[in-house]
C-alpha cells in the first residue's frame, strides 16, 4: 500500500518556491508540485512571454533557448511575470529562419490560427512570409505532414513535457541558426580534442565539475529558507465553525477572511482562496514569498498556510480591532481615536513602510496601502496588510514599470496610474494620502465641500496656501490636540503627496520630520487634487468588514 505524504512542514525559497523537508522520490515529489500554488504550470502566463515552465525544475521558469529575461533583476527575484526576448532580436523583413523546439507543451492558442491540408513545408513558407506571424507547428502530431498551426504575437503558457511534447517552429534572426552551427562546430572540435587524449578529457571534466560546484555553493549561499507553518484544513474547519457566515470578517477578489479559534485558545484570521479567482492565486503567491519574509512589529505576522486538495489558505495573527477605515471613516468610533492615538498609528505605520523599502532585505513596494489595509492589535499598534499586490525591487529607487495597474483610486500616484511607474515614492504618495485621512477623518475620494469641488488634497492645499491647515482637522480634536504637531503632520503629508516623485521625500525622511521640530520645506502642488467621480465601489479584503469606498482596480494589457 502506498504511503500518505507528510505535509506537515514546508520550506519557502527566496525565488517564492515551496518544497518539502524531507527527499522524497519522483512519484511523491511530482505529487508535492501538483497541489502547491507557489509555481503551478498551468496557471495562465506564469512565466510570461517566450518562457518555459517545467514542474521539475527549481525555478519552475526558464526563458527558451537563445531567449533572454526581458528584465533580468525581477527574474532572479521570482517575478518571471515580463517574460522573456529573443537574444537577438527580430526584424521579420529582413533575413530570418526558423528554429525547432522540441518536448514541450504548445503556448495558447488565442492567437493562433490552422489550416487542415497545408503540409509543414508548405507552414513554413506562409509564416516567413507573413511578418506577424512568429511560429508554426504541425496540427496533428499522429500525422505530421499534413496540417499546421500558425501563432501570431508574442508565445505564452508554454510548458517542459518529458514524454508527451510536440515539436514547434519558432522565427528567429537568422545569426541564430549561425550560432547554432557555430555551436556545433565547436562541439566537434571539443571532441576531436578529446579523442586526442584521455588525460585532457579527464582535466576538461574535472574543471567543468568544479566550477559547476563552485556555482552551485554560491548559489546555495545566496538562498534564504523559511519554515512555514502547515495547517491541517480539519483544524481550521473547526476553529472556524466550518467557515461559518458569522465567522466572516472580509471578503475582496482573492476569496473571504474568516475569524477562527484554535484549540490552544488562539486566535486567528483565516484567508481562504476562492476556487474561481486567478487574481486570488497571484495574490496567494506574492504573500507567502513576501510576508513569511518579513519580521517587523507594524506589519501584520503570517503564521502558515494549509494546502489541501483543492484548499488554499493563509493563517494570519488575528487583529481584534479590525481595520483602521471602520475607525477615521466612522462617526462614533473615530471618537476613540484621540491625537495621541492617531499620532501614534501615523508613526508606526511610517515606521512599517521605512522598514519595507529601506531595512528588509527585499526592498518591498506595497502598491495597496490604504486605510482598510492598515489593521489594529489590542493595543491599537498599527500593523500594514494585505501584500498580494506587493512588489520587490533593486537598489534602484526608481523601481520599475509595469503594464499591470493595480492598486486603489484616490491612493495612487500619477506616475503609477497614468504611466504604470511605481516606486518606493509611490508609496509615499499612499502614505500621504492616508495621513491627511486620519488627520481630518475624511475621505479623499468622494470628499465633498460646499464652496469647490477639489478632493480631499485639493481641499487640504487650499488651506495650506492660505495659512489655514487647521481647518482640516477632526472637529473633535481641535480643541484637544497638539496643534503644532498637528499642523506639522499635514505638512508632511502634502510633501508626500507632491505632484513629482523626486520632491517627495523618502520614508527615512518621514519618520525623522515627524519625530522632530525642524523646519519642513514648503510643499508643491500635489497631485490629483482634482475629484473625478467616475470609479465605482468595492469590497476589502482585509480583516474587517467590506470597505465600499475605494477601488481597487486591475488594469491589463489584452493578451
Amino acid at each position: 500500500m502506498r504511503r500518505s505524504l507528510d505535509l506537515t512542514r514546508l520550506v519557502l525559497t527566496s525565488n517564492g518556491y515551496i518544497q518539502h523537508l524531507k527527499w522524497v522520490d519522483w512519484t511523491k515529489r511530482w505529487h508535492i508540485y501538483y497541489n502547491l500554488p507557489a509555481d503551478y504550470c498551468d496557471t495562465h502566463s506564469l512565466c510570461g512571454a517566450y518562457g518555459s515552465c517545467d514542474i521539475d525544475d527549481t525555478p519552475v521558469c526558464g526563458c527558451l533557448e537563445k531567449f533572454v529575461a526581458r528584465y533580468p533583476q525581477q527574474w532572479e527575484k521570482g517575478d518571471w511575470s515580463e517574460g522573456c526576448v529573443r537574444r537577438t532580436p527580430l526584424n521579420c523583413k529582413k533575413e530570418h529562419v526558423f528554429i525547432k523546439y522540441s518536448g514541450i507543451k504548445l503556448p495558447n492558442n488565442k492567437y493562433s490560427q490552422y489550416n487542415k491540408t497545408m503540409t509543414l513545408k508548405g507552414c513554413r513558407q506562409v509564416c516567413s512570409r507573413n511578418c506577424s506571424c512568429t511560429a508554426y507547428s504541425s496540427l496533428d502530431i499522429s500525422n505530421g505532414d499534413k496540417g499546421c498551426l500558425f501563432w501570431f504575437g508574442e508565445l505564452i503558457d508554454i510548458r517542459k513535457l518529458s514524454v508527451r511534447g510536440q515539436d514547434i517552429y519558432i522565427k528567429m534572426d537568422s545569426s541564430e541558426r549561425e550560432s547554432e552551427a557555430g555551436s556545433k562546430r565547436n562541439k566537434a572540435m571539443i571532441l576531436t580534442l578529446m579523442s586526442f587524449s584521455l588525460l585532457m578529457a579527464m582535466i576538461l571534466l574535472s574543471l567543468i565539475f568544479l566550477l559547476h560546484k563552485r556555482k552551485k555553493k554560491k548559489k546555495l549561499l545566496l538562498k534564504e529558507d523559511f519554515a512555514l507553518q502547515m495547517f491541517q484544513l480539519s483544524t481550521l474547519t473547526r476553529a472556524t465553525n466550518n467557515f461559518s457566515l458569522n465567522n466572516k470578517i472580509g471578503e475582496g477578489g482573492f476569496g473571504a477572511v474568516y475569524k477562527g479559534l484554535l484549540e490552544e485558545g488562539q486566535e486567528i484570521a483565516v484567508k481562504r482562496l476562492s476556487r474561481t479567482s486567478m487574481q486570488g492565486i497571484d495574490e496567494y503567491k506574492n504573500e507567502v514569498i513576501y510576508i513569511a519574509k518579513l519580521q517587523h512589529r507594524n506589519l501584520v505576522r503570517l503564521l502558515g498556510c494549509c494546502i489541501q486538495g483543492d484548499e488554499k489558505m493563509l493563517i494570519y495573527e488575528y487583529m481584534p480591532n479590525r481595520s483602521l477605515d471602520s475607525y477615521i471613516f466612522d462617526q462614533t468610533k473615530k471618537k476613540l481615536l484621540d491625537w495621541p492615538k492617531r499620532f501614534h498609528i501615523i508613526n508606526g505605520i511610517a515606521r512599517g513602510l521605512l522598514y519595507l523599502h529601506h531595512d528588509s532585505r527585499l526592498q518591498i513596494i506595497h502598491r495597496d496601502l490604504k486605510a482598510s489595509n492598515v489593521l489594529l492589535d489590542i493595543e491599537m499598534n498599527p500593523k500594514i496588510s494585505d501584500f498580494g499586490m506587493a512588489k520587490s525591487v533593486s537598489g534602484n529607487e526608481m523601481g520599475a514599470k509595469t503594464h499591470n495597474v493595480v492598486g486603489t483610486y484616490g491612493y495612487m500616484s500619477p506616475e503609477y496610474a497614468v504611466d504604470g511607474m511605481f516606486s518606493v515614492k509611490s508609496d509615499v504618495f499612499s502614505f500621504g494620502v492616508l495621513l491627511l485621512e486620519i488627520v481630518s477623518c475624511k475621505k479623499n475620494r468622494g470628499f465633498v465641500h460646499q464652496n469647490h469641488n477639489l478632493n480631499l488634497l485639493g481641499h487640504a492645499w487650499k488651506l495650506y496656501k492660505e495659512d489655514k491647515s487647521l481647518e482640516l482637522v477632526d472637529e473633535q480634536l481641535v480643541d484637544f490636540c497638539n496643534i503644532s504637531q498637528v499642523l506639522r503632520s499635514i505638512q508632511v503629508g502634502l510633501l508626500c503627496v507632491q505632484q513629482h516623485p523626486d520632491d517627495r521625500p523618502s520614508m527615512f525622511s518621514v519618520v525623522q520630520m515627524l519625530a522632530n521640530e525642524s523646519l519642513l520645506p514648503k510643499a508643491k502642488e500635489p497631485g490629483f487634487f482634482i475629484e473625478r467621480d467616475v470609479f465605482g465601489e468595492e469590497k476589502s479584503g482585509s480583516q474587517t468588514g467590506s470597505s465600499k469606498n475605494d477601488v481597487t482596480i486591475t488594469l491589463l494589457d489584452p493578451r
